[in-house]
């Protein structure tokens, strides 16, 4: 059984592969304060970074979970996410509202992906 560790930390990876999977820690927008459209957009550029470091990709994407500190910005991180996504590919996905690490994240995002 082999299990990859990318970006390994003291308290997590940044993604782990395992049978063909790909698991990615919560990707969240760096630029603190930005708007939701700017952390969405970081967080999903985050996400292709890591998928392509492991030889994956946004098509291979089979689930997304999406963490919101306030669900009235649901339709603003939509707009990116229904650009960024795969039309052809799309996912299962889930969205809800959450306290996130902190005050200055606004959303969250966490993929599984196949290899």
């Amino acid at each position: 059984m082999t299990i990859t560790r990318i970006e390994p930390g003291p308290r997590m990876s940044q993604a782990v592969v395992h049978n063909n999977t790909v698991y990615l820690a919560g990707q969240v927008g760096h630029g603190h304060g930005d708007s939701v459209t700017e952390q969405t957009k970081d967080a999903l550029a985050q996400v292709e970074r890591l998928l392509a470091e492991v030889g994956s990709a946004k098509e291979k994407i089979l689930s997304a979970t999406i963490w919101l500190a306030d669900m009235a910005d649901f339709a603003e991180m939509n707009a990116v996410w229904d650009a960024w996504v795969d039309p052809a590919n799309p996912p299962t996905r889930a969205c809800g509202e959450a306290r996130l690490a902190t005050p200055d994240y606004r959303v969250e995002v966490m993929i599984i992906a196949a290899a």
